[in-house]
């Protein structure tokens, strides 16, 4: 039976202002149902910076990280379907396998999941303060640690040929932008699609459309490097946001796009988004905004017009069918998710990570981790 491990982790304390501690834990063995695995890539993504710039709020102390991948280490009694030496993607939304939502393929609208709140499905934590009080992983993984334990159906094995900076990715921003585009938009040949953000969510939203065909693929930005990025992956335009975004879009597509995404989590840029699609056209909302702002859109439009507003949970995923999609589309050469990363960090710069993501100078920053922590 596996024991319980000391590991090093990005904390997140009550009063840390915007920093993160790297600091040790304990983290207890595997329950029943569960796996232990030794992280290789841990993602920095935008929904941590929520949590440390104080604009969500998350039991504490956290165990910051939800985006990542890596090798199982130990089984719990009960898995059966993961074996020690799996290459896995974490999945944070850890729905309860059992309800009316999760049955009928939707696990994204569970309203039993117990990630949001940080915890496993038993309503516990693995974690623990070297002086024995709990600590809570972010989402209930915590990723931005050398070891982490979640649910085996939270760890979906993928091929191993996928570089684990990749398969990171594929659980949350890549994953969340190419489910936005084939389970939210259901987009399809042909139509033409805005995407306003081009940070790691949104340049994975560019790269879904141009696999499912669509063009133009407008890229809205105010940065002029990431619209470059974002002709990488697959953009056809680029434009610089601002008060003539919605002529300049129905100028390059007779009149408005069909599809329009909003990857930045802004009331400002989700309420601009009607205004950028044709009559009966898609406005998809993927950015998470802070909690308790309020959106105000023009309702005689939307009716009028037949304009349709889609909300997007993690892009509507089925982790266990969409991880290994995604992973399958980069190794066929469909998805060009190496543009993705900007940076390659270590833990120990996991806060110069999240101040370059503030300054708006990366795309995505991904922490790898050693194979042998020890290393570190």
């Amino acid at each position: 039976m596996a024991e319980s491990l000391t590991v090093r982790s990005a904390v997140y304390h009550a009063d840390s202002g915007d920093r993160l501690a790297v600091e040790t834990l304990t983290l207890d063995p595997p329950g029943h149902g569960e796996v232990r695995i030794a992280v290789r890539a841990a993602g920095v993504c935008g929904s941590d910076r929520h949590v440390i710039d104080g604009e969500w709020n998350v039991p504490l102390p956290a165990v910051m990280g939800h985006e990542a991948a890596g090798v199982v280490e130990a089984i719990g009694q009960g898995v059966r379907e993961l074996a020690v030496g799996d290459h896995v993607i974490i999945a944070w939304h850890q729905a309860c396998q059992r309800c009316a939502e999760c049955t009928g393929g939707k696990p994204w609208a569970c309203m039993r999941v117990k990630s949001n709140d940080s915890q496993l499905p038993d309503g516990t934590t693995r974690w623990r303060t070297l002086d024995g009080a709990a600590a809570w992983p972010y989402l209930a993984v915590g990723a931005m640690s050398d070891h982490v334990v979640v649910p085996d159906f939270a760890a979906i094995k993928v091929d191993e040929r996928v570089p684990f900076d990749i398969a990171s990715l594929i659980g949350c921003s890549v994953g969340t932008g190419y489910g936005a585009v084939v389970n939210n938009a259901k987009v399809v040949a042909g139509e033409a699609a805005v995407v306003v953000g081009a940070g790691g969510v949104g340049l994975s939203i560019i790269s879904a459309l141009r696999l499912a065909g669509a063009h133009p693929i407008i890229a809205v930005d105010v940065t002029p490097e990431k619209l470059t990025e974002a002709a990488r992956v697959g953009a056809t335009h680029g434009l610089i946001g601002g008060p003539n975004l919605a002529s300049e879009v129905a100028a390059l597509t007779a009149g408005g796009a069909d599809v329009a995404f909003e990857a930045i989590g802004r009331i400002q840029t989700m309420a601009q988004l009607p205004a950028l699609i044709r009559p009966g056209g898609r406005a998809v909302f993927v950015g998470l905004p802070p909690e308790g702002q309020t959106l105000e859109l023009d309702a005689l439009q939307l009716a009028y017009d037949g304009k349709i507003i889609i909300g997007s949970n993690y892009g509507g995923l089925v982790p266990a069918r969409d991880f290994p999609r995604v992973a399958a589309a980069y190794l066929a050469g469909e998805l060009p998710l190496d543009e993705l990363i900007s940076s390659r960090v270590s833990l120990d710069e996991v806060n110069d990570a999240f101040d370059a993501m503030r300054r708006g100078e990366r795309t995505r920053s991904v922490i790898v981790f050693p194979a042998d922590p020890s290393a570190d």
